[in-house]
């Protein structure tokens, strides 16, 4: 049985969160919400949709219109913008947290997210995804290019025990 808390925010919802303003116009899609943090920000000048596979997030979602969603299985819909602070820590049988289990490796559901992002985005849509160096940085830039993305990595911060990153996709080659 996995544990459904709403995640709260810590130093990888602050470093996406530095880039929001940047980004976030027209129409925001902040996939796993969690908090609500990252879609509150975004809604200062977006229209933003917020999921969550979790039920319980929609409380924190005040003001925003809110779906509950396993990533895109009740989205509709083309957007500006998708925010993706995802699950992104390799399983660890001991912790069956679905906010912070991101599949075996810790890639899968990011892979799984990356499959389908390209008929979820306007024709200039981008993606803040943010992962982490136990993820396997590599691998998760290897899966950008294989899903026909472009990518450039926008901030990072070293912890103690891993680096987070944060990068811009876009599904048009930069100019």
């Amino acid at each position: 049985m996995f544990i459904m808390e709403i995640y709260e925010p810590r130093e990888d919802s602050f470093l996406i969160l530095k880039q929001i303003g940047k980004y976030a116009t027209g129409t925001v899609l902040d996939m796993g919400t969690g908090s609500g943090i990252l879609a509150k920000e975004a809604s200062k000048t977006a229209n933003v949709t917020a999921i969550d596979i979790n039920p319980e997030a929609k409380k924190y979602c005040k003001g925003i219109k809110f779906i509950v969603s396993d990533l895109f299985s009740n989205v509709k819909g083309k957007f500006d913008l998708i925010i993706f602070n995802p699950p992104y820590l390799p399983n660890d049988p001991r912790v069956e947290d679905v906010a912070l289990d991101g599949g075996e490796k810790g890639y899968e559901i990011i892979e799984k997210f990356l499959k389908n992002a390209h008929e979820y985005l306007s024709n200039q849509g981008k993606i803040l995804l943010l992962f982490s160096s136990l993820t396997g940085k590599e691998k998760v830039e290897d899966i950008i290019k294989k899903k026909r993305f472009y990518y450039k990595e926008l901030s990072r911060q070293k912890l103690h025990y891993e680096e987070l990153y944060v990068y811009l996709i876009d599904k048009n080659e930069p100019k």
